[in-house]
C-alpha cells in the first residue's frame, strides 16, 4: 500500500461538483489518506474548480496562484475549459482531472513527491458515479448525481466541454444509493444533473420513473430535484405534476429560461420560445400549489437589443419568479458566442442593474406571502452564527429565532421575510 498523505481539498460550483468531491473524498479515505482542514498541514492539495462565468475562473486562477507550494491537483470544469489558464498561473501542477476521471485521484495523490508531476487525466466516459463511495460533507444531505452531462448545445455554454453528452447513471444505483443514505439517517436527498429532465434519455428511461421508484423508499425524508431545461419539463408536464402530489418532494423547481426573447433564445440556441416557458410555469403553479420557482437569466447577450431586453423584464413579470439567478453575459473558450462581438459593459451594466431591482422585489413579494404560515421543517444546518435552519415544503431557507436540534422536524411559524430567506419562531417544542 502507499504511503498515507495528507490532503486538503476545496471545492466550488454547482452540486455536481459536489457530488464529484464526496466521492474523491470516499476514494482517498479508501485508500488511507487523511483530510485536513489547514493546507499548511497537507502533503497534498486539491482544488475542485468550477468555470461555468468568466468572473468564476478568474476566481479559481487567483485561488490557485495563492495555494502553497506543495503539490496541487485541479479538478473540476476548469481543466478541461481553460487548460491553458492554468498552465499560465501553475506550469508546476502536479496533475489536473476531468470530472468523468474523478476515480484517478488515489493514484495521483500516491504520485505526489514521486513524479515530475504535470499529470493530466482526461476522459470522454464517467465512471458509474452512483456505485462509488462518497463521504458527506453534511451528513444530513445525501446528494446523488442521477446524470453526467447534457443534450444540448447552447452557443454561450463551455460547461458541456468539460461534462459532456448525456450519460444516465443506472437507475438501480441511484435508487440503492438514496435507500441506503436514508437508511442512515439522511434528511435531504438531492438529486442532481447539468439537466435532470433529461435523466434517461439515452438509456430508455425518464426523470418521473426515477422519481416514484425513491419516493417509495421508506423514510422520513424529501427529494431536492435539480435544474431540468423548459424544453425536457414541458415534454413531462402532467406525469411531473403528478408525482410532485408526493410529500417527499420539495415543491421546488429550477427551470432556468435565460432570455425573454424568442430571437435571443433562437441565437442562443435553446430548444423552446418564451411563450412556452410561460405556459410551462402556468401549469406548474396551478398543479402545485405553493410551487417556488428558480430560474437563471442572461443579461446583455451580443445579440440582446432593447427590445429583448423589455421582452425578458415582461416574463419575468409574467412568471415572477421566486429565485431569479442573474449572470452579466461574457464569452467563454470554445463557444460560438465567443466570437460575437459584444455589447458594450455599461448597457450590460445598466441592464443588470434593472433586472435586478424588479427580480429583487418579486422575491421578497413571493416570500412575504409565506408569513403567518406554519411551516413544518426539517433541521439540516445552521448559520455561521449557529442558528438553527430549515427548508419549508416549498424548499424556502428558514432562521429559526429558537435552538432546535439538527436532524429534527418542527413545526414554525414564519413570522418575518427578506428577499432570501425567511425568519420563524417555533411554535412546537416538542419537536420530533
Amino acid at each position: 500500500m502507499a504511503d498515507s498523505k495528507r490532503v486538503y481539498v476545496e471545492n466550488y460550483g454547482c452540486t455536481s461538483n459536489r457530488h464529484d468531491l464526496e466521492i474523491m473524498l470516499g476514494l482517498l479515505n479508501q485508500a488511507g489518506h487523511r483530510i485536513v482542514e489547514n493546507p499548511s498541514d497537507a502533503d497534498v492539495l486539491i482544488i475542485n474548480t468550477c468555470a461555468v462565468k468568466e468572473a468564476t475562473q478568474n476566481r479559481m486562477l487567483h485561488r490557485i496562484i495563492s495555494m502553497p507550494k506543495k503539490p496541487l491537483i485541479i479538478s473540476g470544469c476548469l481543466p478541461k475549459i481553460d487548460l491553458k489558464a492554468i498552465e499560465h498561473v501553475a506550469p508546476d501542477y502536479h496533475a489536473v482531472l476531468d470530472p468523468q476521471s474523478i476515480t484517478r485521484i488515489t493514484s495521483i495523490v500516491d504520485q505526489a513527491n514521486r513524479s515530475k508531476g504535470n499529470i493530466q487525466c482526461f476522459s470522454d466516459k464517467p465512471p458509474i458515479k452512483t456505485a462509488l463511495p462518497k463521504i458527506r460533507l453534511n451528513p444530513l444531505i445525501e446528494v446523488i448525481q442521477i446524470a453526467e452531462g447534457c443534450l444540448g448545445y447552447c452557443s454561450y455554454c463551455c460547461t458541456r466541454f468539460a461534462r459532456g453528452s448525456l450519460h444516465s447513471f443506472p437507475k438501480e444505483t441511484i435508487v440503492r444509493q438514496a435507500t441506503g443514505a436514508i437508511a442512515e439517517g439522511v434528511k435531504e436527498v438531492w438529486l442532481t444533473a447539468q439537466d435532470t429532465g433529461a435523466y434517461g434519455k439515452d438509456v430508455g428511461t425518464n426523470l418521473v420513473d426515477l422519481l416514484q421508484d425513491i419516493v417509495q423508499i421508506d423514510g422520513d425524508f424529501r427529494i431536492r430535484l435539480g435544474m431540468m431545461n423548459p424544453n425536457f419539463a414541458m415534454t413531462t408536464t402532467d406525469s411531473l405534476c403528478q408525482i410532485f402530489e408526493s410529500e417527499k418532494i420539495f415543491k421546488f423547481l429550477h427551470i432556468p429560461v435565460q432570455s425573454g426573447s424568442n430571437r435571443v433564445l433562437k441565437d442562443m440556441k435553446r430548444q423552446y420560445q418564451a411563450e412556452e416557458f410561460i405556459g410551462l410555469i402556468k401549469i406548474l403553479r396551478s398543479n402545485i400549489p405553493n410551487l417556488t420557482l428558480s430560474t437563471d437569466i442572461i443579461v446583455g447577450y451580443p445579440t440582446e437589443t432593447n427590445d429583448d431586453f423589455q421582452s425578458t423584464l415582461n416574463l419575468v413579470d409574467r412568471t415572477r419568479p421566486d429565485v431569479t439567478n442573474i449572470s452579466k453575459y461574457g464569452p467563454r473558450p470554445k463557444t460560438l458566442s465567443a466570437d460575437l462581438d459584444p455589447l458594450s459593459k455599461e448597457i450590460v451594466s445598466e441592464r443588470s442593474k434593472v433586472i435586478t431591482t424588479i427580480c429583487s422585489r418579486i422575491s421578497l413579494e413571493r416570500n412575504q406571502q409565506m408569513i403567518g404560515k406554519n411551516q413544518l421543517v426539517v433541521i439540516a444546518e445552521a448559520t455561521r452564527k449557529k442558528k438553527p435552519v430549515g427548508r419549508t415544503n416549498n424548499y424556502k431557507r428558514v432562521i429559526l429565532k429558537e435552538d432546535a436540534k439538527i436532524g429534527t422536524k418542527t413545526w414554525v411559524l414564519i413570522s418575518k421575510a427578506h428577499q432570501r430567506y425567511l425568519e420563524g419562531n417555533v411554535t412546537n417544542p416538542q419537536s420530533t
